[in-house]
């Protein structure tokens, strides 16, 4: 499947700001699963230095500065990825009572080593009412990927979809006691749920295709920005994607923009700047299909 996609963000200042450093994670990633065909990232106004680079994850970054005073920034995206099918569950994986053995014979230290995605980070805590909720969803000789699965489809039977209920900094805990959530909530306690029975996980953040009600057209700019999961299933399996908030695999419907440990990693933009006063921010967010 070909789709293009167009995200805008702008944020609109009350009072001017004056200079200002940024980060922007925005850009789809080539590999496992997705090529990136054609990609642009615009930046309004245009900044004084620009650097576009990738980090240790194999993220695509832009950081940029403004020096001078500005009351608005706004970033334009603009890109055609070819997203594949996604593959069945591997039946390759270990045992999850096998994961401690295959973990100390790993020696790899590069991005994709699960050694990254085991220890608590900063928005996934270790958490003892989460490791429950996981053990409570196994059964004896459970496989890795069953394990994935099975937490997965648990959160999204015992959670609910509900936007109002949290912010973007709300803590994960706070979230798991209410039972209420969105997409980033969701993911943040799927992965510390894993992480709490000894299975190296991640957060996936990117685009899904929604697709309209029956007989209604697509409204444009209505999709949003999207999370689910990564799990590691042992040597030979390697990483599986889970989406926790649609009780699903990840599948060629998810266009993958960044792979982290958490939001922390890779949040659309972050940064500082001087100003008084407040902020409005907008988002708008496209994933067109095309037909081929």
């Amino acid at each position: 499947m070909i789709y293009d996609i167009k995200l805008q963000i702008t944020y609109q200042y009350t009072n001017p700001a004056v200079g200002g450093r940024h980060v922007v994670c925005a850009m789809p990633i080539d590999g496992r699963g997705q090529r990136v065909m054609a990609s642009l990232l615009d930046i309004a106004p245009r900044p004084e230095e620009r650097l576009d680079r990738q980090d240790f994850f194999g993220n695509r970054i832009s950081e940029f500065s403004f020096r001078g005073p500005h009351t608005s920034v706004g970033f334009t995206l603009k890109a055609r990825i070819e997203r594949f099918a996604a593959a069945p569950l591997p039946l390759n994986t270990i045992a999850l009572t096998a994961m401690p053995a295959a973990l100390a014979a790993s020696r790899d230290l590069g991005p994709e080593s699960p050694l990254h995605f085991l220890s608590p980070s900063t928005r996934v805590p270790r958490d003892p009412a989460m490791t429950a909720f996981a053990q409570g969803a196994l059964h004896a000789d459970i496989s890795v990927a069953e394990a994935v699965v099975a937490i997965g489809s648990a959160l999204y039977r015992h959670m609910k979809f509900d936007p109002k209920a949290t912010t973007v900094d709300t803590p994960a805990t706070e979230a798991f006691t209410k039972r209420h959530g969105v997409c980033q909530d969701f993911s943040h306690i799927m992965i510390a749920c894993l992480r709490g029975i000894g299975i190296p996980s991640g957060y996936v953040s990117g685009f899904l295709r929604t697709l309209p009600p029956p007989g209604k057209p697509r409204l444009e700019g209505a999709d949003a920005m999207h999370a689910w999961v990564r799990a590691w299933c042992g040597p030979y399996a390697g990483w599986i994607e889970f989406d926790p908030t649609n009780d699903k695999l990840a599948s060629e419907d998810h266009i993958v923009v960044a792979r982290g440990r958490d939001y922390g990693d890779v949040s659309p933009i972050r940064g500082s700047m001087r100003i008084s006063g407040g902020q409005n921010s907008k988002q708008a967010v496209d994933v067109i299909p095309l037909a081929v």
